[in-house]
């Protein structure tokens, strides 16, 4: 199941990916950049979520093996 870091990073990315088209749509380079540095930090966000969900599985599943 998703926490909360990646499904706020994907939203991120979305916002930036909707950015990027606004922006190139409109012809307006600074509104395009803003969109791609929000896609990168949203990727980085949903990547941490990620390694926290996995840190968080595998401690689970230590600490019930060590109750066996």
């Amino acid at each position: 199941m998703l926490n909360k870091d990646e499904v706020k990073g994907k939203a991120e990315q979305v916002k930036g990916h909707v950015k990027q088209g606004l922006g190139k749509l409109t012809d307006n380079p600074a509104l395009e950049d803003e969109g791609k540095a929000d896609e990168a930090t949203g990727e980085l966000r949903e990547a941490a979520g990620t390694v926290k969900r996995d840190v968080g599985e595998t401690v689970e599943k230590v600490g019930k093996a060590i109750k066996r």
